[in-house]
């Protein structure tokens, strides 16, 4: 990865409730400043209350857990991102049925999942159901990964004469999914061997399927309108224009924009905290020596060292000690409101 151009990467997402009562969507993302690779995690959920938004939380936690902890070694994780990436699926899909075993009233529940890894110019990524992951580039936009529904095989029906455009566009097996986690086998894991090559102002939108209650024509335009503005504004305009379409039947919108951009120059002497810091003409330098004990101020003598109170004894002859306390932290989405 050393031979291509320096990156940096712009990134910002949306967890919106749509008009459901409640969230079923969950996304995490890693993309830190300064580091060659990031990445995205992305779930659907599916079960109603107290089950789609479990299951999404599951799927997000496990896996964005699973790629936090192997990153800790870049070379080891660009080598095997690919296997790192399967395994954290079969693990999600583990825990999904351990918590279904023990808790049968969310039994059924499940969730999509999509993770795209961006490691400096490739683009690798798992995919699970029907969750989108877009490309936008030279003002083209494509989906990259597979559409695990039967939305694509009625459309082949639509095609080819076998079904007309007006009824496959409002079949009610149109979103019935073909492949997702629900703690049984995997029907389809899309997760190709071969990334994908990034090219310098590549748009990469990761999303739940909420996102497309606009047409792909209106992401596109979108996208290519503001194709120059920070990726903060591109999210803010698609959830604007999900707003403006206002339909009574919108899900929960999940999604993450990410902008990719080479060979941007480094400023050595930037700093992410204030100007004042940054100014170094400003600072003053400071020398510092080591005091000896007759230098300490209104001490004549030489200095002991403090004491130490000794530990007191207990009942049974041992020393108190106090007990360590381990923290585990979990990331996990958590609902953004409502529209």
């Amino acid at each position: 990865m050393a031979t291509t151009p320096d990156i940096r990467f712009d990134v910002s997402s949306v967890l919106n409730r749509g008009c459901r009562e409640y969230q079923e969507d969950a996304i995490a993302t890693d993309f830190q400043q300064g580091a060659e690779f990031g990445y995205a995690v992305l779930s659907d959920g599916m079960g109603g209350h107290a089950a789609g938004d479990v299951a999404s939380k599951i799927v997000v936690t496990e896996v964005f857990s699973e790629l936090k902890f192997q990153s800790s070694n870049p070379s080891r994780f660009a080598r095997n991102v690919v296997e790192i990436l399967k395994g954290a699926a079969v693990s999600a899909n583990a825990c999904m049925a351990a918590h279904a075993s023990s808790n049968p009233d969310t039994a059924g529940m499940g969730a999509t999942l999509v993770a795209p890894v961006v490691m400096r110019d490739r683009l690798f990524w798992i995919s699970i159901g029907d969750s989108p992951l877009f490309l936008f580039r030279d003002g083209e936009l494509r989906q990259l990964n597979e559409d695990h529904s039967l939305g694509p095989h009625i459309d082949y029906m639509v095609r080819s004469g076998m079904m007309s455009e007006d009824v496959g566009r409002n079949h009610p097996d149109r979103n019935a999914l073909t492949s997702v986690l629900i703690g049984e086998s995997i029907e389809r894991i899309d997760c190709p061997e071969q990334p994908m090559r990034l090219m310098d102002g590549d748009i990469i939108v990761v999303a739940s399927d909420g996102l497309q209650f606009l047409s792909n024509r209106r992401i596109r335009q979108v996208l290519w309108h503001n194709r120059s503005a920070a990726s903060g504004r591109i999210a803010d305009t698609l959830l604007e224009e999900l707003r403006a379409l206002d339909h009574p039947e919108q899900d929960n919108v999940c999604f993450s924009v990410i902008k990719i951009r080479f060979g941007a120059e480094k400023d050595e002497s930037a700093n992410i905290f204030t100007p004042e810091f940054d100014n170094r003409k400003k600072r003053r330098r400071a020398v510092t020596r080591p005091i000896k004990p007759q230098e300490a101020p209104g001490v004549t003598g030489p200095v002991e060292p403090p004491q130490v109170p000794a530990p007191s004894p207990q009942a049974n002859g041992q020393t108190e000690q106090k007990s360590p306390v381990f923290l585990r932290r979990r990331w996990m989405a958590t609902d953004g409101g409502g529209a």
